[in-house]
């Protein structure tokens, strides 16, 4: 995953080691998890930006699998919860029963049951979830804290990674576009298509027993809690040059006026197909994700292969369309950010 680049070699030496790091997680991640590459990718590039996720894929592609073997790989702890439409806030925070003796007896729920160790939470199906679960949820993500037990709980090492039924509408409450502004990246987990992968996953015994696949992996030597220390020097060491700046505000500008870049998308009147383009926070995490995908590879500046890399998965969910091209919004806003990166000029660096 690195680049040798001896001349873009970090001084901080926990830069380089945190590198090292997450090129045996990915190169491990592979290994255990077959045709995912760019997603765990994409992942790992999300947990060292310290960002949230969206998944996007159907059931039974494995997106839980991923998610417990990557919590393994960082030496983390994780938690999960489905969502239903009976679902309410107090459900994830605490679990309320009877003990032996018949006393009422509380208990911290999935959200808290980890406390500061709990570094990804996935929720499964969250648009089956009412609003003020996801309202309980999203303050959770941005202040990294919850009020129960008449104290502030605080989560400072929780990643909150989340998948939407998009098959069944009914009972199902969608997230609106400030919700979907949260998640850093929507990123699409797909079953593979080469033969040799689908055969392996299918006839292989080890793929069977998904309990088993994550038990034996290997603890890892590290301590995930410093991620977030890891995230700012990555900030602050990774650099934008003037002509990288200019193409980002270029791209933004892209996605809020389409027709000013001589972006056409077939059939598609481009007038009248974009509601809102991305938000200050979505260019801000475009440009987060991008320095981490430069530090991966060993470079202390971006380069426009990096924003390319990360642009899709940052801005489609976070874009608000026309609602008559919903039905086709997948396919529609994949073919928008092709074109945004053909259209809008690709800078010469020196």
């Amino acid at each position: 995953m690195s680049e040798n680049n001896s001349n873009n070699e970090s001084s901080n030496p926990i830069i380089k080691q945190w590198r090292d790091h997450a090129d045996k997680i990915q190169l491990d991640a592979n290994k255990i998890i077959l045709g995912q590459e760019k997603a765990i990718k994409l992942i790992i590039i999300s947990l060292f930006s310290r960002g949230h996720v969206l998944l996007e894929g159907g059931v039974g592609v494995g997106k839980t699998t991923l998610l417990q073997v990557i919590t393994k790989l960082i030496g983390g702890e994780y938690e999960r919860v489905e969502g239903t439409v009976d679902l309410m806030p107090n459900d994830i925070i605490y679990h309320a029963s009877i003990n032996a003796e018949g006393k009422p007896n509380i208990s911290k729920g999935p959200l808290l049951k980890k406390g500061e160790d709990l570094s990804i939470f996935f929720f499964n199906e969250i648009n089956r979830a009412r609003p003020q679960v996801h309202s309980l949820l999203l303050r959770a993500m941005t202040e990294k804290s919850i009020s129960a037990f008449n104290k502030d709980i605080f989560l400072p090492n929780m990643v909150v990674f989340a998948d939407r039924n998009q098959v069944e509408k009914n009972e199902t409450f969608e997230l609106p576009a400030a919700a979907r502004d949260r998640f850093m990246m929507e990123i699409s987990i797909e079953a593979p298509k080469d033969k040799k992968l689908r055969d392996s996953i299918i006839f292989d015994s080890r793929f069977q027993d998904t309990s088993k696949l994550v038990e034996d992996i290997p603890t890892a030597n590290f301590n995930c809690k410093e991620l977030n220390k890891v995230s700012i020097a990555i900030q602050n060491e990774v650099q934008a040059s003037s002509h990288i700046r200019e193409y980002v505000e270029n791209l933004w500008l892209a996605t809020e006026a389409p027709e000013k870049f001589n972006i056409n998308i077939k059939e598609v009147d481009m007038n009248d197909f974009i509601v809102a383009g991305a938000s200050p926070r979505g260019m801000i995490m475009l440009i987060k994700a991008a320095k981490v995908n430069a530090w991966l590879n060993n470079r202390s500046h971006i380069e426009p292969t990096d924003i390319d890399y990360v642009f899709h998965e940052v801005m489609a969910h976070r874009l608000v369309i026309n609602r008559i091209y919903e039905n086709n919004r997948i396919e529609l806003l994949k073919q928008f950010s092709q074109e945004i990166l053909i259209r809008v000029p690709t800078p010469v660096l020196d």
